[in-house]
Order: structure tokens, then sequence, then C-alpha cells
């Protein structure tokens, strides 16, 4: 007989690109959110609880629930959360995006306690097949390791972006009248690569044709706001206006860097630049690239992370070649189409039924 319980999903906070996911698996499931940073706005047909990360290991541990899935960033979350099954004796589901243990001391002290976590769960839900090789090295084997993808609103990333949204978004963007636009989307943080892009459009010097465009926030805005004629700073731009810019766009870069810190866990914002038909460039370091969403020569191009010679090669290529950026954006598109909501909780419910707590 199934257990009549829900499961919960602890997290640190229920983000925009989240709640669709969610109530999917919600829905087939029956699986409530523990949020120990941030709730997020109501979503129908979603059970969320905020509360600490103490909180949470609390509620998991309070026999309200058949299975308990948790992701493995915090610092009291993940492994009092598995203290918690173990001592009900509930199935154990660890999520996790990290594909390269993160390299400061504090990071390589705790390693011993994430390959506990990682060979003790009853399932991992991983990211992407990159994480699901680096869970395979730490757990000895593929078993109960399934890909829960990273995903995207499709119907909103992928909407159609009428003639004149996207001349408004192409001025707005800097690329009126410009033969070739090329956008950045994210932080303005040195783990992003944005230094690395900004020193291969120099060294490209694409002519006064070509426009670079950064949309987003961060420390290495006064950097880019002197990179000089051809590149502008945007700021941050909303979810909605989103899909309008990746369409005024020709082609999209992600050029992230590894840190002692950071890697890249996926990128969303290659999903996002290529339900709109955008070819992608992204470095080596980018999850979404390494987990094999990004194709070399089917759908963009990658480079080695900090190559700043080799992206401004690709650069030069894809600005001089229209016939490739839209052969290539063509792929973009159908690839990212199928990364859905749906198929991430197909994905977290195959992992629940690897555990055992399968809703039936």
């Amino acid at each position: 007989m199934s257990d009549p319980r829900p499961a919960c999903l602890v997290t640190g906070a229920v983000s925009p690109y989240r709640r669709e996911p969610f109530r999917l698996l919600a829905e087939r499931e029956d699986v409530e959110v523990i949020a120990w940073r941030e709730a997020g706005p109501p979503v129908p047909g979603l059970a969320v609880h905020r509360t600490t990360q103490a909180g949470a290991a609390r509620l998991a541990a309070s026999g309200s629930y058949r299975a308990v899935i948790c992701g493995l960033s915090g610092r009291v979350a993940p492994l009092a959360c598995y203290a918690a099954t173990r001592a009900r004796g509930l199935p154990f589901v660890l999520w996790t995006g990290i594909w390269e243990h993160p390299r400061t001391l504090a990071h390589r002290l705790s390693r011993p306690l994430a390959n506990r976590l990682y060979r003790s769960a009853d399932a991992v839900a991983t990211y992407g097949e990159h994480v699901s090789r680096h869970v395979e090295l730490q757990r000895g084997n593929r078993r109960c390791v399934e890909v829960a993808p990273q995903a995207v609103e499709v119907e909103h990333f992928g909407a159609e972006v009428s003639a004149e949204h996207r001349r408004r978004a192409r001025e707005r963007a800097g690329g009126q009248g410009a033969e070739v636009l090329v956008l950045y989307v994210g932080r303005l943080e040195e783990e992003k690569g944005v230094h690395v892009l900004l020193e291969a459009w120099r060294r490209a010097g694409l002519g006064p044709g070509a426009r670079l465009a950064l949309a987003g926030a961060g420390r290495l805005r006064g950097e880019a706001d002197r990179a000089g004629s051809g590149v502008r700073t945007l700021g941050h731009v909303a979810r909605p206006d989103l899909p309008a810019l990746y369409a005024a766009a020709d082609l999209v870069v992600l050029p992230s860097v590894r840190t002692a810190t950071f890697s890249e866990p996926w990128g969303l914002v290659v999903n996002e630049a290529m339900l709109q038909g955008n070819p992608v460039i992204t470095s080596d370091a980018v999850g979404a690239a390494a987990g094999g969403l990004v194709r070399e020569g089917r759908n963009g191009l990658v480079f080695p992370a900090g190559d700043t010679a080799a992206l401004e090669t690709r650069l030069s290529a894809l600005a001089g070649a229209p016939e490739l950026r839209e052969r290539l954006g063509a792929c973009a598109r159908e690839d990212a189409n199928r990364l859905t909501p749906a198929a991430w909780a197909t994905g977290m419910a195959r992992a629940l039924a690897c555990a055992g707590a399968a809703r039936a």
C-alpha cells in the first residue's frame, strides 16, 4: 500500500524559474516545498512553508512526509535533513547541480560530508549529465542517479515576438542599424567571464557594424561602461522584457570561468536565448555546454574557459556568417524546446520512484 503522506522538497528559495517545475511536481507526486530563505509569491496548487534551515530539518523529521528531497546548498539543511530521514527511516533524495567541487579551504574540509551524502542518498537528482558524471565518481555507480534537466518556461521565453517589439528591443540595446548585435545576459561579475568577453570583443575589432550589449548588474559594470564605442550596458532587464531582447540579438555569449568558489552549474540564459533561435557561444565551464545542451557546430560554439583568443575567433566567425547563425539558431530552438518544466518534474519523479517513494 502506498504512503498517503506528501513528500517534501527542501530548498533555499522558490525563484521565478522554479515556480512552474515545483507546481508540476506537486501535481504529479504530491510534494510540498520547504523554503529556508525565500518563499516567493503564492503558487496555485503548491504548498510552500517558509522557515529556517534548522526549521526545515525539524519539519523533515516531523513525520508529516513520506520522503525528503533536499538541495545541496546551505550549511545546515542538507546534513540535518539527511539525519532526520535516517532517524525516521524515510527515503532521502539529494538534488544537486555541482559538477566540480569548490576549492576553498572550507569547501575542502566539507567535502567528506558532501561525499557521504552522495553515497548514502537513496537517489540523486541532477541538473544534467555533467553533474551525473560527477555524482557517479563520488557514489561509485549510476544506480538511482536521475537527470532532472534545467528548464525555463518554454511558453514565455519561446513566445513569438512581434517585429515592433523586436525593433524597440534592438534600439534599446544599441543595435539599431547594426549588422550584428551580440548579447550577454547575467551578473556582471568576474566568475561570469565578463572581463574575458570585453577583451575578446576589443581584440576582434568587428567594426562599426557590430554592437555588444550587456544586460545585468554587478561589480564589473564600471569596466563595461568604459569599454568604448560599440558596447552598451543595459542594467537589469526585467524577465517579461527578456524574450524581445533575445529576439533582437543575433547571437548570445556566456563566457563563464572557474573560480575557487564557482563553476557555472548550468546557465539558464542559454535555454532562454536558444528558445528565441539564438546561436550561443559558451565556455566549457558552463554547465549547459558540459551537460550537452550546447553542442559545438550544431546549435552553437564552445571555447576553453578564459581563452580570450579562442572567444575572439568564435565571435569573428559568427559575426561574419549570417547563414551559419541562422542554421545554428534553428537547431538551438529545437533542442531547447525539449528542456521543459514537465521534463524536470519527470526526472524528479524518477528519482523519487527509485528511492521507493513514488506517489503510487
